[in-house]
């Protein structure tokens, strides 16, 4: 699929910003793509430091619910963390529950089953919990949304504290005016809200409950060093939400990675070792492909309790035997999906669904945990807004994912009269609804959707053009003090043209990696580029290229400069992103 590659532009003084920084001008463009200009934001970002995290108690009703938590403990009422079955959930649930248990509370706390209950409080559940002796609900990665749950735990005579980081529900007027709908619970502790003066607002659950735990420890005199042992677990819910790496997210997850490297915490000592990087300091790629997952994966096949359980193991045996298991259920899943996703092109191909600008896609006996994930996929595969749905146990439901131009919040709205129910956010929404519903809904999407060929186009962003003979080891260990990478804080994309290949091979089991031997232009030094999955993309490119380009291939490349170490050697390498036929 041909990509469009585009040139980050900025007017900014790049010579007087490193000049004050003490940084090269490359890393103060990069800065300056990703809007950090300013000095004070800069050495902010740079630092990542602790001291730089904000007061908790700035935010909304934070107060109110700690004084409630400790009015409760004090009173020896008994409190139920109300948790979410995802990463984010099951971190926000194991830093309240831990925490509050320090506090010599009685606490205990639940996760709904993805199935039988589904996302967020259920009235059936609370009703339960009441009938268990419960006096206080504190609920984390979930509520904002929970207005009747909330109504029915009050009138019940259950206190209920929310601390969530989605958006808000609202309805609509007549005039299409959003009113926003707030649960009316005892407190209410979301960013998102419209007078939280928060300075932050992307935080995600684990974020969130990590300030709660801030506050909670601050308001009761505690060792503030007590409440950052909860970081390491924030930054993994923070990682694995794929949230924003800017501002309080890049401190918590910068500083949680240098703890994980040295965790004490015995359930993710475990994993890592089950995952065969216990020897290794851990990165974003470590928490995000391969501790998440196994975290996820049992509250899509099992129970969610199980991740809970592993990060609060205080047995050496048990957290062996839990992360073992919780591997097997990630391999299991990482089965399902790769079938699924197969299964899902036959339909796509097979109907012609990809000369759409919307799919929408109904597959009955698709599991409906891993309907976001095949979707995601979906959408990469194409890049085209994706709605994949599965028969749901009262009607179908399934997940969107979506790409830039494209808002699926959005246009879900404009659908709502055929959606049971639905919610998300613009790249990525969850919906339930009726069978017949599922056609019209299709229509109705692709004929609202105003987007062009254009902008179905994959779009590279890249900082510079950079020649490759100006790389070297030091340049590249400047750039590592811009990690850690993710959404929002990207790893910086380079780009040059008419680059020399000295020769070409293709690796692994299948040659579908690249390996390019290039000429760094300077007619006398070589250097390795390698392309993860792309090697049969080069071939077609050489096959549908002049037959004489092989005498002198030439080619331009998007990449990322890297240090290659093996065996104690450092070497420069080129990871490259995408390639085309100089002209």
């Amino acid at each position: 699929m041909e990509k469009l590659w585009m040139l980050k532009q900025t007017t900014t003084n790049l010579k007087e910003i490193a000049r004050k920084c003490f940084i090269s001008e490359t890393l103060a463009l990069i800065l300056a793509n990703r809007g950090i200009k300013e000095e004070k934001e800069i050495n902010k970002f740079l630092k990542a430091s602790i001291e730089d995290l904000y007061d908790p108690f700035l935010m909304k009703d934070m107060k109110k619910g700690v004084d409630l938590i400790i009015e409760a403990i004090n009173g020896g009422k008994k409190i139920v963390v109300y948790g979410d079955y995802d990463a984010d959930g099951v971190t926000s649930t194991t830093i309240l529950y831990r925490a509050i248990k320090l506090c010599k509370a009685s606490v205990s706390y639940h996760i709904p089953d993805r199935e039988s209950e589904g996302y967020g409080m259920s009235t059936s559940r609370i009703k339960l919990l009441k009938e268990q002796g419960t006096d206080l609900i504190i609920s984390c990665d979930n509520g904002i949304s929970a207005i009747e749950q909330v109504k029915v735990a009050k009138e019940l005579g259950i206190s209920v504290i929310i601390t969530d980081h989605h958006e808000l529900s609202f309805i609509t007027d007549e005039n299409e005016e959003r009113n926003y709908i707030i649960p009316e619970a005892d407190a209410v502790i979301n960013p998102k809200q419209l007078d939280c003066k928060y300075p932050f607002k992307l935080l995600c659950g684990a974020g969130i409950a990590f300030k709660f735990v801030q506050a909670l420890f601050s308001k009761l005199g505690m060792q503030s060093e007590k409440a950052l042992d909860f970081i390491e677990l924030a930054g993994i819910g923070t990682i694995c939400d794929i949230v924003d790496l800017v501002d309080e997210n890049r401190i918590i997850v910068k500083n949680a990675l240098v703890r994980l490297s040295n965790t004490e915490n015995l359930g993710i000592i475990a994993l890592k070792k089950v995952l065969g990087i216990n020897d290794k300091a851990v990165n974003t790629y470590n928490i995000g492909y391969q501790i998440g997952p196994c975290i996820n994966a049992t509250g899509r096949l099992d129970k969610a309790s199980l991740s809970v359980e592993l990060l609060l193991c205080e047995d050496e045996q048990s957290a062996n035997e839990l992360a073992k298991r919780l591997n097997e259920l990630n391999k299991e899943r990482q089965e399902m999906t790769s079938n699924s996703v197969d299964e899902v092109i036959q339909i796509v191909e097979s109907l012609n669904l990809n000369k759409q600008k919307v799919l929408v896609i109904y597959k009955e006996d698709l599991h409906e945990s891993i309907a976001g994930i095949v979707a995601g996929k979906i959408k990469e595969r194409y890049n085209l807004p994706t709605i994949l749905l599965t028969s749901g146990k009262e009607m179908p439901k399934g997940s969107g994912r979506s790409i830039e131009e494209y808002n699926m919040f959005e246009e879900l709205l404009k659908c709502k009269d055929v959606i049971a129910k639905f919610g998300g956010h613009p790249m990525a929404a969850g919906l339930s609804i009726s069978e017949e519903n599922i056609n019209i809904l299709r229509q109705k999407l692709n004929e609202n959707c105003t987007l062009t060929e254009e902008d179905f186009k994959p779009k590279i962003r890249i900082e510079k053009r950079l020649p490759l003979k100006t790389v070297n080891l030091k340049f590249i260990e400047e750039l590592q003090v811009l990690e850690p990478f993710g959404k929002g804080n990207p790893s910086p994309l380079f780009a040059e043209k008419n680059i020399s290949i000295q020769g070409v091979s293709y690796l692994g089991k299948d040659s579908s990696t690249l390996k390019l031997f290039m000429d760094l232009g300077d007619g006398k030094t070589k250097a390795e580029g390698i392309c993860f999955g792309r090697g049969d993309d080069f071939k077609e490119l050489l096959n549908n290229a002049n037959p004489n380009v092989s005498d002198n291939l030439r080619v331009d490349l998007i990449f990322t400069p890297q240090i290659n170490e093996y065996l104690g050697n450092r070497k420069l390498q080129f990871k490259i992103s995408d390639f085309r036929l100089s002209t």
